[in-house]
């Protein structure tokens, strides 16, 4: 019975062997140096921003949101309705108009 699992064994061996003699070599890792926006900046607007600043700077910096397209009223609230549904975004329901008059008011100024 020993000798049969001892034969057993190396036919084990045997087969594994040449799996592991293939194994890829890993690829040489080099350094990068990436430059990001600081993600500290406020909306401009004073108080007209107070709900964008409040709600959005958590996720999102502002120059990511000015590189946005122009959108309509109907596609900035799907962005929002998206925010708050797909993302769980903690958007306060009582600002979500401010925010959104902000977001066309942007999209006009481009």
């Amino acid at each position: 019975m020993g000798d049969r699992i001892l034969v057993l064994g190396f036919v084990v061996a045997a087969t594994l062997a040449p799996l592991s003699a293939k194994a890829q070599t890993v690829p040489p890792l080099k350094s990068v140096s990436v430059d990001l926006p600081s993600g500290f900046d406020l909306f401009p607007g004073g108080t007209a921003a107070q709900a964008i600043n409040s709600n959005c700077l958590a996720c999102h910096s502002q120059d990511m949101v000015f590189y946005q397209p122009s959108l309509s009223h109907a596609e900035w609230q799907a962005e929002i309705d998206k925010m708050r549904n797909a993302f769980k975004a903690p958007v306060v329901a009582a600002d979500e108009p401010a925010i959104l008059n902000y977001l066309l008011n942007m999209s006009v100024g481009k």
